[in-house]
């Protein structure tokens, strides 16, 4: 009940982006049952390539704690991490991420590659797929439907 609950804020700040025209991927982390970052992509807005929803939570996590390890944390996004996004987890040393829809193309948290519990890294991150898996990835299907048909 607790991964839905935060994956439920993840969604909000999914929809967000998707208000600004952005991809809808929204980010939560979450330490001791507080959230203590936030984040949705942000690349068109910003024209950042690396403004995507885990990197501004990580960011916004660690400004908030104090530090680069965010340990005893959990993040929380509406989309597989990509491969930046996923080294980033790795270097900020998360203990775990649960993300909602699989991403076929560029999923770096098992489509595509994993990553995340890659033994060749000094850490690893247990991951969690699928959860509310529909909801996020109709967000996205909605998203890009509406995009093909204004062009």
């Amino acid at each position: 009940m607790e991964h839905e609950y935060f994956m439920s804020e993840a969604i909000r700040e999914a929809k967000i982006a998707a208000s600004l025209g952005e991809t809808p991927v929204g980010a939560v982390i979450v330490r001791a049952g507080q959230v203590v970052g936030r984040g949705h992509n942000l690349r068109e807005t910003a024209k950042d390539p690396t403004a995507h929803a885990e990197m501004i939570a990580i960011r916004q996590a660690s400004q908030v704690l104090g530090g680069w390890r965010l340990l005893e944390c959990t993040l929380y996004v509406t989309l597989e991490p990509c491969i930046m996004c996923a080294g980033a987890m790795v270097l900020a040393r998360l203990p775990r991420v649960v993300f909602g829809a699989f991403d076929p193309k560029a999923g770096a948290a098992g489509s595509v590659m994993d990553v995340l519990t890659a033994n060749e890294f000094n850490h690893s991150v247990e991951t969690i797929g699928s959860v509310l898996s529909r909801e996020c990835s109709a967000l996205l299907k909605e998203f890009f439907l509406e995009l093909r048909k204004s062009k």
